[in-house]
């Protein structure tokens, strides 16, 4: 028995729209925090990004390591689509470089740097005032010699679609480095997504088929 073309396409179709459901797991406790918007002072909720590859850097406006604002946002728009997310976090920890408002920190990110990735409120990183995610964070990824505090800005901590970090990178280490980790896991998803729709698509297939036969 023939299968209409436009029937397999519907198939296909609705198998991609489950597997996209599919890939939306529940919030992992490393992402079950919220950080006030940088602008709005909006708490939002870090599950948000839930089955998302998500870069978390602590951020300062009077370092040497800010233009690695560039890189980021470039990393940010050449694989946003492809479920990146980075989240910068202002801090003043180090040297002080961080001392405007929110205001001011997002007025200077988008005219010099034209950021577009998600920026929140000051925090800090260390200490024991330090945002529970960094505790979280500082756990699962130590530094060296199993040091847990961040050096310095722009640290970054690259947290897997499954919730696990997946590596904590210095803040010498500019956004293209993590280029190599971020397209393979990119395509190996792309690949393990287009696997399973069209495995669904055979079986809603072979579904329709016996349907038919029995009628």
């Amino acid at each position: 028995m023939k299968i209409a073309p436009r029937f397999i396409s519907g198939l296909l179709a609705l198998a991609a729209a489950w597997t996209v459901q599919a890939a939306e797991p529940p919030c992992k406790p490393l992402l079950n925090y919220s950080f006030p918007e940088l602008i709005t002072g909006k708490p939002q909720s870090l599950c948000n990004f839930a089955g998302k590859v998500v870069l978390v850097v602590n951020t300062a406006s009077q370092c040497g390591y800010t233009p690695q604002y560039k890189g980021l946002q470039e990393l940010y728009t050449k694989y946003e689509k492809e479920g990146l997310v980075i989240l910068g976090v202002p801090a003043n920890d180090f040297g002080k470089q961080e001392p405007g408002s929110e205001a001011e920190i997002g007025a200077f990110c988008e005219k010099n740097f034209g950021v577009s990735f998600p920026l929140f409120a000051k925090i800090d990183v260390n200490g024991d005032g330090a945002h529970p995610l960094y505790r979280h964070l500082k756990q699962e990824a130590p530094g060296v010699l199993g040091t847990q505090s961040v050096k310095w800005n722009f640290t970054k901590f690259l947290v897997g679609r499954n919730g696990q970090v997946i590596k904590r990178y210095a803040p010498a280490d500019a956004a293209q480095h993590t280029g190599a980790v971020l397209s393979n896991r990119m395509r190996r998803t792309r690949s393990q997504l287009t696997a399973l729709a069209m495995s669904q698509a055979r079986e809603l297939g072979k579904l329709w088929v016996a349907s038919r036969t029995r009628r």
